[in-house]
């Protein structure tokens, strides 16, 4: 005998600002889902986050592109939040790729020892300061060539630079892109880049870097790692693994972080659109 579908509960999105309505879904996607069906489903995916977070933008403080740069080295393992709060202090001190270049280690290091793997942090961020300023004038490139060889800096941390500072497409694939793209079916990939190559393939180009922060942000606020808040989430309907987290809706509510729980986000300087859409600001080093 066939077991029935799964059903959402009603008020499965009823946290959520932007939610769609909710319908009746499989636990999984049928058998043999076509690649037409597949493409479809994703696209809906990323029009339906759009609409929870239309202010969805990097989470990390930057004026400009070397500060994205260096923000963005600084970011592997450890929070969006612990760099917004170092970095100030590093960039006063060493505004320019060429301040940064000829620093005296030890002060970098004091400096970025909150971030975790501090030293080698320091030889990453002087020696791609060093870098751009021997082979790019001092100006960080808007090639992804260009950027891979820099020190410290991968496919990842390139598509960053190059999709909020330069505007130009790119998939940023971090643990968060990577949860999802397979908890949606999208990919069984586990290998970075040929994720980027087949999420790459289901969207227009000019999706890939609006897609990654929609998926990274509901990643971070809603389809944790170990307690997914699948009863408060706006895509319930179209997820694959709906059920594989708290399901209840008000418990599910008390899973939500940063602005969807009412607290505040990771910038101590967000976009004034994050703030218009009731996000806060986080608070600098040593507040509270």
């Amino acid at each position: 005998m066939k077991k029935k579908p799964a059903v959402v509960p009603e008020k499965a999105t009823a946290a959520v600002k932007g939610a769609s309505p909710v319908r009746t879904v499989a636990a999984k996607p049928p058998t043999g889902e076509s690649r037409t069906a597949l493409v479809r489903r994703a696209r809906r995916i990323n029009r339906e986050l759009a609409e929870v977070y239309p202010y969805a933008h990097p989470e990390l403080d930057f004026d400009n592109s070397f500060q994205l740069l260096v923000a963005t080295v600084l970011s592997a393992q450890t929070t969006d939040l612990r760099v917004n709060q170092t970095t100030p202090a590093l960039f006063a001190k060493y505004p320019t790729p060429e301040d940064l270049a000829v620093a005296d280690p030890e002060e970098v290091e004091e400096i970025l020892r909150p971030c975790g793997f501090f030293r080698a942090k320091t030889r990453s961020v002087m020696g791609l300061s060093k870098a751009l300023v021997e082979n790019h004038g001092g100006e960080v490139p808007g090639r992804l060539d260009d950027l891979v060889k820099l020190p410290g800096v991968g496919r990842k941390t390139a598509f960053v630079v190059l999709g909020n500072a330069f505007g130009r497409p790119g998939i940023t694939v971090d643990t968060h892109f990577q949860r999802l793209v397979r908890r949606w079916q999208w990919t069984g990939q586990t290998d970075p880049d040929k994720i980027e190559a087949e999420i790459s393939a289901l969207f227009p180009k000019g999706d890939w870097t609006d897609l990654s922060h929609h998926v990274i942000w509901h990643g971070r606020r809603i389809c944790h790692a170990r307690k997914p808040a699948c009863g408060a989430c706006p895509i319930a309907p179209l997820c694959p693994a709906y059920g594989e987290g708290e399901t209840d809706p008000e418990k599910a509510k008390k899973l939500l972080k940063y602005e969807k729980g009412g607290f505040p986000g990771q910038r101590l300087n967000p976009p004034q659109s994050y703030l218009d859409a009731g996000g806060k600001a986080a608070p600098p080093l040593g507040a509270g």
